[in-house]
């Protein structure tokens, strides 16, 4: 259980509680998380974050009318600054998508500036939507991480409980080295209704070498561990920072959808340029 799991900052939050679905905008469907329940007890303060990042949304089931009222449809690029005060709480952006289903725009444009004013007003932050017609992304490869899977290791696991035990003493040797992880195991589940969040991660260093034994044992502990994506990623980063202390690091996670929404939130200290294509599960 994360220790802020009953905060009341998220007394509030339609997560969880059965809804009304309305399908007339809406602005007031959507809910932001402070982003301070998870940082400040890893000590982390919006003047001196180890990182930079962000957190990048696609929204598979937009659509709203025209002004003739013809539906239309497209698929949504979100990109949400990690210097935002909230994060977006994901069934209020699902619902409040919903409402625009039977509102009608003048145009794409209206509809693209009217998402990116109310989701910068949500989190109190930086946020960019793009809008793609569906031919743009027809066509499209399944992407893949690069990067060594850790995953096909001979090894037995018994503990599922969330612990930073195996990351002390997981590097070796004083030689520097540089390199990319991949693991398709991580889950961890929403929290607050404890439903299964399935992810990969992609952990890119420059340091002295981690186990990649321990390294997994840390990211299979998550099994059972209660949190929402982004802080999660933020979890992952400063305790590889703060345990295995590499010169550079980056952590990008792309995680399955739920309700037409995919959650990809990528941190790190040195230059990085996520890859944005859906991988196999997405």
């Amino acid at each position: 259980m994360s220790s802020y799991e009953n905060h009341q900052a998220l007394d509030g939050l339609t997560l969880g509680k059965s809804t009304d679905y309305r399908d007339n905008y809406d602005v007031s469907l959507l809910q932001g998380v402070p982003r301070s329940l998870n940082r400040d007890p890893l000590g982390l303060t919006a003047d001196n974050l180890p990182f930079h990042g962000a957190d990048i949304w696609t929204l598979y089931e937009l659509s709203w009318l025209n002004s003739q009222g013809l539906p239309q449809v497209a698929v949504g690029h979100v990109e949400l600054d990690y210097t935002s005060v909230n994060l977006i709480e994901s069934k209020s952006f699902k619902l409040y998508l919903n409402s625009f289903n039977q509102t009608r725009f003048d145009t794409w444009e209206t509809v693209r500036q009217t998402l990116e004013r109310d989701l910068r007003a949500c989190a109190q932050g930086n946020v960019s939507v793009r809008l793609h017609r569906l031919d743009e992304l027809e066509g499209q490869p399944v992407a893949h991480f690069h990067g060594a899977c850790i995953d096909d290791q001979d090894i037995s696991i018994d503990n599922y409980q969330f612990t930073t035990d195996y990351l002390q003493h997981a590097v070796s040797g004083e030689k520097q080295v540089e390199e990319t992880l991949v693991s398709h195991l991580l889950k961890s589940n929403c929290l607050i209704t404890h439903q299964p969040d399935w992810g990969s991660i992609q952990i890119q260093y420059r340091g002295r070498k981690i186990d990649r034994e321990k390294l997994l044992r840390y990211l299979v502990s998550f099994r059972h561990h209660n949190e929402f994506h982004e802080q999660c990623v933020e979890r992952i980063f400063n305790d590889i920072l703060r345990f295995c202390q590499p010169e550079t690091l980056s952590v990008y996670a792309r995680y399955t959808r739920r309700g037409g929404l995919d959650i990809n939130p990528w941190r790190s200290n040195t230059d990085f340029l996520p890859a944005t294509g859906r991988l196999a599960r997405q």
